[in-house]
């Protein structure tokens, strides 16, 4: 295939395009947040069933606690009733009777006063800990509501760029002959496209290229079209090239 030099050089800015518009459409499907997002969604989700299962800890002990304030309540109430009996009673024995019951309240009004304690304290401790999980369970979400949004401002941003290279591309390529552009683009499905020849070296690959095939490379004219041996892409030639 024959090109002139001048066309064979703006392959190499159609190639920096294309190159750019692959970081481009990697960076709007692919946004480097979405890994740790993806990671996020798994940690919430443990650290929501982990509150859950603590919230319903703490309800169940708060349940326990309104209980025995109930029945130190109700405790007290029939002591007060009690003691009022007693105060009125003219019979020693009903008086006898009462004073036992007081005995036994006021017993049963310790042991639960005693329980109310142990209960509170375990409250306390459900609290804490509802209250230490919810505080992860936030700082997850809000890590993730950080990450999400820069990931929706990085693709707004990549498919801006994209637009502004694919209308670049279209531009440079309006003078390039169309067998060479389909060359171009054939050889660019599996490789950079085409690259500079740079002191015997495609920079396509970075590979040296032996003395045989720089021999032909040198051989050739310069309106042809080479190919890197190695990696197949359209190698274009310089002053720098080393031939």
């Amino acid at each position: 295939m024959k090109a002139s030099p001048e066309h064979q050089r703006i392959l190499l800015d159609v190639a920096d395009i294309d190159r750019r518009l692959l970081q481009a459409e990697r960076a709007r499907t692919k946004p480097v947040q979405a890994a740790r997002i993806t990671e996020l969604v798994a940690i919430r989700q443990e650290q929501l069933r982990e509150l859950t299962a603590l919230t319903g800890t703490r309800d169940d002990v708060r349940a326990e606690l309104t209980r025995l304030e109930s029945d130190v309540t109700l405790v007290e109430q029939r002591r007060a009733r009690d003691a009022e009996r007693l105060a009125a009673a003219t019979n020693a024995k009903e008086a006898q009777a009462l004073e036992h019951e007081l005995d036994s309240l006021s017993r049963r009004q310790s042991d639960l006063e005693d329980a109310e304690l142990d209960v509170m304290g375990r409250m306390e401790e459900a609290d804490a800990a509802v209250a230490a999980q919810q505080a992860l369970l936030d700082a997850t979400t809000a890590e993730g509501s950080a990450l999400t949004a820069q990931a929706k401002a990085d693709v707004a941003a990549a498919t801006e760029l994209e637009a502004e290279l694919s209308r670049d591309r279209a531009a440079v390529l309006e003078g390039i002959p169309a067998p060479l552009v389909a060359e171009y683009t054939r050889k660019a499905a599996n490789n950079a496209g085409a690259a500079l020849l740079t002191r015997g070296t495609c920079e396509g690959c970075r590979i040296v290229l032996p003395s045989t095939d720089l021999n032909d490379i040198r051989r050739a004219a310069e309106d042809d079209v080479v190919s890197c041996p190695e990696c197949g892409c359209i190698l274009v030639r310089t002053e720098e090239s080393g031939l």
